[in-house]
């Protein structure tokens, strides 16, 4: 009898202790909901779209990228609205399109008025504190100054900075503000790991939200991979997209084979199975030092138990090409140069669809937009960047009309702006020449049908009212361009050169 009074006691504490249990976790995970959350950007500088497993490359081992991806949501129409390291970089932090920030290659540096309310200098001003690693990848300054110096003004405003200037090395000790991470990760892409983990720890200690931006520089190149990982990708072979090769390229408006794109496609032997192969292995070796960075991460919110308390954002500056369309590089608005993978995950949202991806348009100026509201902060009206927080409780809804391209670096050939909305993707080349055959054209691409834009559906008549469409939101958005955007560093000629003038 005594044994079962013992038993039944013993069962209602171990009820009672329980259901403690279970209360004190609601109790954190409401404290955490009124906290503000940690926030982590990780930026990757020229990865493509395909490079990654959740977004249909089985031979690429991404293992840290795949848990963000089944924990979080993957944007499939994720572009950046320039295409080009330093003015995507300018987007990103600022939330405004190029013609707003004046800031690209050819054109200038990003002004103090726009760095004024960039996401590190408004999250600061909130409270949190702001860290920075990597490549920072351009100037500010109003006289155009700084150049070899990128992120030396800003410098000042981070509480943490690992940051190195111009293209920054993958040799660690060769990045001034790295060197004491030399000795133990003297790749620079592991370096920036162990950066970030002592920011955090730094933040925890003090207590206080943190916003820690990592911009690595893999895989831009030079073809410089962490050699310990030398055997990730040793006998590898990948395939290649539906539009690969010069032949895809053919019906492409002829505008785009008139830059260093075009060229690299035979100067870095894409045009050659054996070489071509190596090339995306060491490619893709250098994104999974990326992947190993970010797991170091990971494994670090994990130990300190704030891991359920942390946004995690990753994406890239800009696409790259890999020999789609007979091309290498990036920088002009087709698919493969533009688009780029984009994954939140945001382990406080009830609602989040984990695993879930969305095929709403989104782009890089989003992104600033998104971290502020997750922050709390108000997004400013001059943004252009638009919050993806709804997107993560419902992948169908659309967050915007439409998203620019813009393409003013380079030779003026290539010089293009590009509108897209949640299906169709309008690109206008204005840039004429007879004796080289150039003329303002059109092209129209079915994204949602047509994904790898094997076919320019502008001059079919079936699809004259979709053209229709199309102009008239390439019209709004050059108005818009033409009303907000700055009126220096020679911005102001493209608000007639971009109007639409087809033979």
């Amino acid at each position: 009898m005594r044994h079962k009074y013992v038993l039944a006691l013993s069962l209602i504490v171990g009820f009672l202790a329980l259901q403690s249990c279970n209360v004190q976790k609601e109790k954190q995970k409401e404290k955490q909901k009124e906290e503000k959350p940690n926030i982590i950007f990780f930026l990757t500088d020229d990865q493509s779209y395909d490079s990654q497993r959740d977004y249909g490359n089985n031979v690429v081992k991404t293992p840290n990228l795949d848990v963000l991806a089944d924990n979080g949501v993957v944007f499939k129409r994720h572009y950046n609205t320039t295409a080009i390291c330093m003015a995507s970089r300018a987007n990103l932090m600022t939330g405004q399109f190029e013609y707003k920030t004046g800031c690209n290659f050819d054109h200038g540096s990003l002004g103090t008025k726009q760095w004024s309310t960039s996401y590190p200098i408004l999250l600061k001003e909130a409270g949190y504190k702001v860290g920075f690693a990597g490549k920072f990848g351009f100037s500010v300054s109003d006289t155009n100054g700084g150049w070899g110096k990128e992120g030396e003004f800003a410098k000042k405003d981070f509480d943490f900075w690992a940051g190195s200037p111009h293209q920054t090395s993958y040799k660690t000790i060769e990045n001034r503000s790295m060197v004491k991470y030399a000795g133990q990760y003297p790749h620079s892409t592991r370096a920036y790991g162990a950066a970030t983990i002592d920011f955090i720890n730094q933040s925890v200690e003090e207590g206080q939200p943190f916003c820690m931006s990592v911009y690595f520089k893999a895989p831009h190149r030079p073809v410089e991979p962490d050699p310990i990982f030398d055997s990730i990708y040793a006998n590898a072979t990948f395939d290649k997209l539906p539009n690969y090769g010069r032949e895809a390229g053919k019906h492409l408006a002829k505008h785009s084979r008139m830059g260093r794109q075009y060229q690299r496609f035979t100067e870095w032997g894409y045009d050659k199975e054996d070489t071509y192969q190596e090339a995306l292995r060491k490619y893709h070796q250098l994104i999974y030092g990326v992947d190993y960075s970010i797991g170091m991460v990971l494994e670090e919110l994990k130990r300190l138990n704030i891991d359920d308390n942390t946004i995690i954002i990753f994406s890239s500056d800009n696409g790259y090409f890999n020999g789609s369309h007979g091309l290498g590089s990036k920088v002009l608005p087709y698919e493969e140069g533009a688009r780029t993978p984009l994954i939140i995950v945001d382990p406080r949202n009830d609602q989040l669809k984990k695993g879930s991806k969305s095929s709403s348009l989104s782009g890089n100026v989003d992104i600033t937009a998104t971290i502020l509201d997750f922050a709390g902060v108000e997004i400013p009206s001059i943004y252009d960047g638009k919050s993806l927080r709804p997107v993560l409780g419902n992948t169908n809804i659309q967050i915007r009309e439409t998203l620019p391209i813009i393409q003013v670096w380079g030779p003026e050939a290539t010089h293009s702006l590009t509108v897209m909305d949640e299906r169709y993707k309008y690109v206008y080349w204005y840039y004429e020449d007879n004796e080289k055959g150039l003329y303002p054209t059109e092209e129209l691409f079915d994204i949602v049908n047509d994904p790898y834009e094997l076919v320019n559906i502008a001059d079919q008549e079936e699809n004259e009212s979709t053209l229709i469409k199309m102009r008239e939101l390439y019209d709004k958005e050059l108005q818009h361009w033409v009303n907000e955007g700055v009126k220096y560093n020679g911005y102001e000629k493209y608000d007639s050169l971009f109007i639409r003038k087809v033979y």
